[in-house]
């Protein structure tokens, strides 16, 4: 549980950076260059994904049960990683009118991403998995926010429809691809219970 707890500290440290210390952040931009830092940022996130990954995967073998969700639940929550999954795909395109109205999706893709996993995990390592990201993402909506009111950052202009249609068919695609196969082959659990 440690190296999950480590590797949650690490990844979802250095993604609040521009939350917690956006000075120290402009700071190291200018002292760096913008590429060395996006480097750095990029080696301590994939550092702390690694750890994640392992810690997780050694929890899930002892697991510490907090509640059992019932098997309809997956359901339940393969609807909701429906829209998790379009708003990330969403996030990746120039702005349509969803990307607009939402204003971040891939934020709004984790605050359903995180608490949809919550209903079918009931054990103390996803709670520390999907909480860990639930509140960092809850913090960096609210840190977005303020930066939009204090002018230091823009929210997405509604653009072409064409890019809602794009996003939406290229974001199924990736669901129907998780669904049926890579969520079993890189996870290990079968995101549905046919039974």
């Amino acid at each position: 549980m440690l190296i999950l707890i480590l590797g949650l500290v690490i990844f979802l440290g250095i993604h609040s950076v521009r939350i917690a210390a956006s000075d120290f952040r402009d700071a190291q931009v200018a002292k760096l260059g913008e590429g060395p830092w996006k480097a750095v940022y990029s080696v301590i996130a994939l550092v702390g994904l690694v750890l994640i990954v392992w810690g997780y995967g050694m929890a899930r073998m002892n697991p510490v049960v907090l509640w059992v969700a019932p098997l309809w639940m997956s359901h339940v929550t393969a609807l909701l990683m429906l829209v998790s999954i379009i708003l990330l795909v969403v996030s990746q395109f120039p702005p349509g009118r969803i990307k607009a109205a939402v204003k971040h999706p891939m934020l709004l893709a984790v605050k359903i991403w995180a608490p949809a996993h919550l209903l079918v995990n009931g054990d103390l390592a996803s709670l520390l998995l999907f909480g860990g990201f639930l509140v960092w993402a809850v913090l960096d909506r609210i840190a977005v926010k303020r930066r939009v009111r204090a002018g230091e950052a823009v929210e997405p202009r509604p653009g072409p429809v064409r890019w809602d249609v794009i996003s939406v068919a290229v974001g199924v695609l990736v669901y129907l691809a998780f669904v049926l196969f890579l969520h079993e082959w890189l996870f290990g659990v079968a995101p549905i219970v046919m039974r």
